[in-house]
């Protein structure tokens, strides 16, 4: 087995980061195709992404067969992240129907926050002073970020979103560090992410049909925006920032996705003139600051 160079490490990471910042995007933009946006319909766009990455994978499926006995324990552990990421998905994109995109995104990228405590916690790994101060710093942006969620249509209820969002926030901690122990005990990034997927999509096969949306009957658009957003942000970018766990801490992971908001803001800016006022630009700048000064002698 060849091992990636450093530039390879990356380059990939750096991609997955780029392509799930896009997920909030196409999200708005299958928004803007209806005239209400509900609960059942942001489960609708959480569960059909799962669902569609996890048609895709069908051809890969012949490597569970290969998963050994007593690799079990990692199977179960890829359970347990499926089921985290189907409820981050359902938590996070029903927030983006209640507020913004840069208080959506930057508070459901906090993260990092509960994935250092619980590495410290479940997984032994000793919190530095140079990566605390960091993560505070990062932090102190997102929530600045966050503060700056008005002048838009979709901020019905910042409240309810921001709740939700720090929801998503919390669910995608235990998705990253179950990931990280899934491969840890044996699971190949292709079997952990075909039993994650599929898993987070089974939690939310039920689920729309109860908040009284169809599978059926949506635009064409609407469908498009679902396969790009499972092909683009859940194949390629999730599936990225699976197979970089293998080659970087979770904490370190959670720190570069706080780059996330700031993408997916301008993306915002740019596509829907969702323009980004200066308390977004200020925490930004300071997010910034924080991942920069707890990630540069890691990577």
């Amino acid at each position: 087995m060849n091992i990636p160079s450093d530039w390879q490490k990356r380059t990939i990471l750096g991609v997955g980061i780029i392509c799930v910042s896009l997920a909030a995007i196409f999200v708005r933009l299958s928004q803007r195709e209806i005239n209400e946006v509900t609960v059942g319909f942001s489960l609708f766009i959480a569960a059909g992404r799962l669902i569609i990455s996890t048609l895709l994978l069908i051809p890969s499926y012949g490597d569970l067969w290969t998963i050994k006995k007593n690799h079990s324990s990692g199977v179960y552990y890829g359970l347990g992240a499926g089921i985290c990421l189907g409820l981050h998905f359902a938590t996070w994109i029903s927030s983006l129907g209640f507020t913004s995109v840069a208080a959506s995104v930057s508070l459901v990228t906090t993260n990092p926050l509960w994935v250092a405590l619980l590495s410290w916690w479940c997984l032994g790994q000793k919190l530095t002073r140079k990566t605390i101060i960091g993560i505070a710093i990062a932090i102190l942006g997102s929530v600045l970020i966050a503060f700056a969620h008005g002048g838009n249509s979709f901020s019905s209820n910042p409240l309810l979103g921001a709740i939700l969002a720090l929801m998503g926030s919390w669910f995608a901690s235990g998705y990253i560090l179950l990931g990280t122990l899934a491969q840890q005990r044996g699971l190949t990034t292709k079997q952990y992410v075909i039993i994650a997927y599929f898993t987070g999509a089974l939690c939310l096969l039920p689920l729309p049909p109860l908040f009284g949306t169809s599978y059926g009957g949506h635009s064409l658009n609407i469908y498009i925006y679902l396969i790009l957003m499972a092909i683009i942000s859940q194949i390629i970018g999730h599936t990225s920032l699976n197979w970089s766990l293998k080659y970087f801490s979770p904490t370190t992971i959670s720190l570069l996705i706080l780059f996330e908001p700031v993408i997916s803001s301008l993306f915002a800016w740019w596509f829907f003139q969702e323009i980004p006022q200066l308390l977004v630009v200020i925490g930004a700048l300071i997010l910034l600051l924080g991942v920069t000064y707890s990630i540069k002698k890691k990577l």
